[in-house]
């Protein structure tokens, strides 16, 4: 891999500290460098700068120099060079670094320009904050407490606008809120490529609304609600569930395909209440799809396994895998994984199919990918099942291979992890032909033919990780606590591998001491530790599977409207 070339770097100071930055940084950027707030509404670090809401207003100087001989003009006071500071303010999101420039965020010019903008953005806001569903996340709350005059001069009556409408089946619009930044409509338009959204009508009248015949309806229309930086666009799906400075954050991975997109689950005692994306410019910059955010919902359904069952009757989780023990000295095993298992579950998956000399399969799911942050590739995990060793070659959709084993007579147990064999091409007649051992998160009919079934954890109840489209290896966390009577499935495959080993060696089945075990058998994972994981993933050398053929390429699938911020 080539790495990319070193930015050109620049020298500019910021209330008074200098800092070097990469040429063409702006000022909003440059001053995070050195822990320095320029607040902003209409400025989004993936979306082009359209400089409207003019919260950002800084001073700006640059070095003097003599017009005829472009000589330094030197500073006899301080013996440095003079700074000729512009008479009038300047916004920082659309001024970009330049050698020698001078910039001024908490002068008395600057401090007054803030209240102003202040001022006019709170004329006709709502003082509904103790009602409206931002409070908590509200940049415009934030700034009224650090810029605002803290009173109202306005006398007159507010200019009432439209509120409760829907936008799109997942978005309401409070357009009394509205700030006018444009972020939703330059999401749609630059990212989504979805070009739904607009201002009507001039001055206080201006309000946002979808074009005529449209409505706000695609599969990232809620990203729109993240960047939202007032309470103007909400979730018809979290409106008025909870406020967020009640709920804890847990850092996670959206599993609904091979990208990976990075997410945070937004949970309280025991209950999630909605998941949003993370930042991480490497896989999904800030963005998520939809339909990602609602994969929690499975954590809480009427369908989820919540017994240890033998032969249909409710058992004790060591008995059934006693059970389990007696079908393997039967001989005849066949071992079905999951492309949705994590990389340790698939490692121990692994072991159990060396033990019990066992075939491992893995069920594809590919579906239309969309361009952006869906693929293909509708498993997390397929590239875990590689590095692991649990199989070699891509997966195919239907088991056409077992089937036929199994009609011949070759194979008496299946064990299948999260995964719904009829689903998968098994037929019912072929599935009572052999023993089932099931273990899975949810009731289906391979669940419903199994002569023993542990219940599973979902993704949202466990640690682990994944392997995504990239070759990146990622972490995902416990968010909430197991679903009753559901089991760790890293203890299950533990016990399971045990009861398959001639000598009935135990194997780890906490993740920080199975990673051990990972990292000493497994060549790619030989420097990793769970606990080291940056959060942003790291990216494992996928040369020894270069020649698959992939059904995504290892890139992200978009690039953003400005060339300096793309990833590609």
């Amino acid at each position: 891999m080539i790495a990319p070339p070193k930015p050109e770097l620049v020298t500019v100071n910021i209330d008074g500290r200098e800092i070097a930055v990469p040429k063409g940084t702006n000022i909003i950027e440059a001053a995070r460098m050195v822990s320095v707030d320029v607040p902003h509404y209409c400025y989004h670090p993936k979306l082009t700068v359209v400089g409207n809401c003019r919260m950002c207003l800084v001073e700006m100087g640059l070095p003097a120099v003599d017009p005829a001989t472009k000589a330094p003009i030197m500073d006899p006071a301080t013996g440095k060079q003079k700074i000729n500071w512009m008479p009038r303010p300047t916004i920082g999101c659309a001024t970009n670094a330049s050698p020698g420039l001078h910039i001024r965020t908490t002068s008395p010019m600057v401090k007054e320009c803030r209240e102003g903008v202040m001022e006019f953005l709170l004329i006709n806001h709502p003082l509904d904050c103790p009602i409206c569903d931002q409070a908590g996340e509200c940049k415009l709350q934030e700034q009224a407490t650090g810029y605002g005059r803290g009173y109202s001069r306005f006398i007159e009556q507010k200019n009432v606008k439209p509120k409760r409408t829907l936008l799109g089946p997942r978005v309401v619009l409070d357009d009394e809120r509205c700030v006018l930044c444009s972020r939703c409509i330059r999401f749609c338009k630059e990212v989504a490529k979805d070009d739904v959204l607009g201002f009507i009508d001039r001055g206080s009248y201006s309000t946002l609304t979808a074009y005529p015949g449209k409505k706000l309806e695609n599969n990232y229309s809620l990203n729109t609600v993240d960047i939202c930086p007032v309470g103007a666009l909400t979730s018809t799906d979290f409106r008025f569930k909870m406020r967020v400075w009640f709920l804890k954050q847990t850092n996670s991975i959206d599993t609904e395909s091979s990208v990976g997109a990075n997410t945070v689950v937004w949970s309280r005692e025991g209950v999630i209440y909605r998941l949003t994306p993370r930042r991480n410019d490497a896989v999904n910059d800030t963005w998520m799809a939809d339909s990602g955010r609602l994969l929690y919902k499975q954590v809480r359904t009427d369908d989820r396994l919540a017994t240890v069952q033998v032969n249909g009757a409710e058992s004790g989780r060591d008995i059934a895998v006693n059970a389990a023990s007696e079908r393997f000295k039967q001989g005849g095993v066949a071992i079905v994984g999951s492309g949705r298992s994590s990389v340790e579950e698939q490692f121990l998956a692994k072991k159990l199919a060396a033990a019990l000399k066992a075939p491992a399969y893995l069920v594809s799911r590919v579906g239309k990918g969309d361009n952006l942050l869906i693929s293909a590739d509708r498993n997390p995990n397929v590239r875990g099942a590689l590095v692991t060793g649990l199989i070699q070659t891509l997966p195919s959709a239907h088991l056409t291979e077992l089937a036929a084993s199994i009609d011949a007579g070759r194979i008496k147990t299946v064990v299948s992890l999260g995964e719904d064999l009829t689903a998968a091409g098994l037929s019912a007649a072929q599935l009572a032909k052999v023993s089932v051992i099931y273990l899975g998160t949810h009731a289906n009919p391979t669940s419903a033919a199994a002569k023993i079934v542990f219940p599973g954890l979902t993704v949202f109840e466990k640690n682990g990780t994944f392997v995504n489209q990239q070759f990146r290896l990622q972490k995902f966390h416990k968010a909430v606590p197991g679903f009753t009577g559901a089991i760790d499935d890293l203890t299950v495959l533990a016990k399971l591998v045990a009861a398959a080993s001639s000598s009935g060696t135990a194997v780890a089945s906490e993740i920080n001491a199975l990673w051990t075990s990972l990292a000493a058998e497994i060549p790619a994972l030989g420097t990793v530790l769970f606990k080291n994981l940056p959060e942003t993933g790291l990216l494992l050398d996928s040369t020894p599977w270069a020649g698959l053929p992939y059904a995504e390429s290892a890139t992200l699938h978009y690039q953003l409207a400005q060339p300096a911020l793309a990833t590609a």
